[in-house]
């Protein structure tokens, strides 16, 4: 089965030579094809997958193309690939057409992803909070101005029952894009009797169990 890989990744290299020089390298028990580093096709099992996207998506649908498929831990995942068949290999034109397609896509992802900063690169946030933050389920900046300061402070405390109102703060400011010491004064003090209020409702709860 590795050398009719090879053989499908020798022939995906020549017909669609035109997209740039493409680079294989083993990936989930397949092979992953790339231009300049932007991985916009695989080939598993002898078979040819392309990146699927919106331009693409009438191709795939109406010819019920099969997605790649590969097992992790025993379950098996989908991955956002499908697969060209025979009829598609005798259609040069347009397999370098979707192959073009796939191409765009996977490029205009990377940049979209490096675009948006990492919460460690936020103001008051450091790789301690941004791990935390993602145990939580925040994984970005958007997610975290989306759900703002206090929700996700909220999420941290169930993991980390003696999370401080510094940490509040410093949330509060990685969304502002503030140091926390800067955060205006109005805002600390919002902040403050918030906190307060949750850490008596707390101690009441205590005493009542």
């Amino acid at each position: 089965m590795k050398n009719v890989s090879y053989q499908r990744i020798y022939q995906s290299r020549e017909y669609l030579s035109s997209l740039g020089h493409i680079r294989h390298r083993a990936l989930f028990g397949g092979y992953s094809l790339a231009i300049e580093d932007t991985v916009f096709a695989m080939v598993a099992e002898g078979a040819l997958y392309l990146r699927a996207c919106e331009e693409s998506a009438s191709y795939y649908v109406n010819t019920q193309a099969p997605f790649l498929t590969f097992v992790k831990r025993g379950r098996p995942v989908l991955l956002n690939y499908y697969r060209v068949d025979d009829s598609l290999w005798q259609d040069r034109e347009t397999l370098l057409t979707l192959g073009n397609y796939s191409l765009a896509a996977a490029r205009r992802e990377k940049v979209a992803r490096y675009a948006q900063k990492r919460l460690r690169d936020l103001p008051n946030l450091n790789f301690q909070l941004e791990t935390l933050l993602w145990e939580a389920g925040v994984k970005d900046e958007h997610s975290l101005k989306l759900l703002g300061a206090k929700a996700c402070w909220l999420r941290l405390k169930e993991r980390s029952p003696l999370l401080s109102i510094r940490v509040l703060f410093a949330l509060e400011g990685a969304i502002a894009g503030l140091h926390e010491a800067a955060l205006p004064a109005e805002i600390r003090r919002e902040l403050t009797v918030w906190y307060k209020e949750l850490e008596a409702e707390s101690r009441v709860n205590q005493r009542g169990t």
